[in-house]
């Protein structure tokens, strides 16, 4: 809900009246409305307790250092982002899918020296702790697997076997992992409600979770969730070729940490997917 004090600061910032709200929709614990501002112009407010400012740095970090099409922000602070609307009225069409697949590879194209990022982000309403690091596989098994199996194991998400088989997978991944690409930059959480479509391309991608990574863990999240058909995999791979080994293999690995963030999030069905990743793995 937008309160008098709030809506008075929104007012002060963006130097004009809103003279309408209206609310669009919530997720992950904040809520989005419309505004329209005195003149008639919209925009688009997110509203939660907390964690706002650093979406609006993500936002803003892809703005700055990408082509990935993101809104434009007014304002942020720590319990509310103002950002431009983003109009979207159709499916992802063929057109709108290479699209993906293409301003996709090519943020993968930046690169930076070390995996992680300067800063610790969100995944959802999660910290994502972004210790950077030389080294993709010891990144990836302390500041991602171990780290969330961690927080999902105290908040009784998880069981004592379940962390069992984490530890036991443990030594096994740097001979899966091996030979990982350079620190690529990464949106990180890319599903359905995360990419708006609108003809022939992408309007913009949502709630973003970045960092410089190994690129295919953000191919095995965006398969994990059939966030696009296998024509983005497609067109993807004709721009930066998809090594061997990842469909059969990696992106299983990959895939244990968005749904330990799932888990912790929305529950056991997740949890019983990615155990049967470790049973995989380790032979139970």
């Amino acid at each position: 809900m937008i309160s008098p004090g709030l809506r008075e600061e929104l007012e002060k910032e963006l130097k004009t009246r809103i003279t309408s709200i209206a609310p669009l929709s919530a997720a992950n614990n904040a809520q989005i409305y419309r505004f329209v501002l005195e003149g008639g112009r919209s925009v688009v407010a997110k509203v939660a307790e907390r964690g706002l400012d650093t979406e609006a740095y993500m936002l803003n970090y892809l703005k700055q250092k990408s082509k990935l099409p993101v809104p434009g922000i007014y304002y942020s602070n720590e319990h509310v982002i103002v950002m431009e609307p983003v109009e979207s009225h159709y499916s992802f069409d063929a057109g709108a899918i290479k699209n993906a697949a293409e301003v996709i590879a090519a943020m993968h194209d930046i690169h930076a020296e070390q995996y992680g990022l300067e800063r610790d982000t969100l995944i959802g309403s999660l910290r994502q702790p972004n210790l950077q690091s030389r080294d993709w596989v010891a990144f990836f098994t302390e500041h991602r697997l171990l780290y969330m199996a961690t927080e999902a194991l105290n908040e009784h998400k998880i069981d004592a076997k379940f962390m069992k088989l984490v530890e036991k997978l443990l030594p096994k991944l740097p001979g899966i992992l091996k030979d990982p690409q350079p620190p690529s930059l990464i949106h990180g959480d890319i599903w359905a409600g995360n990419a708006l479509p609108t003809r022939g391309k992408v309007a913009a991608f949502l709630d973003p979770a970045i960092y410089y990574a190994d690129p295919e863990i953000e191919l095995a999240f965006i398969r994990l969730f059939n966030t696009f058909d296998e024509n983005f995999f497609k067109r993807y791979h004709e721009l930066r070729p998809i090594r061997p080994g990842f469909f059969e293999e990696r992106a299983d690995i990959y895939n244990l940490y968005p749904l330990l963030v799932h888990t912790r999030l929305f529950g056991a069905s997740y949890a019983r997917k990615a155990l049967r990743i470790l049973e995989k793995f380790t032979g139970k």
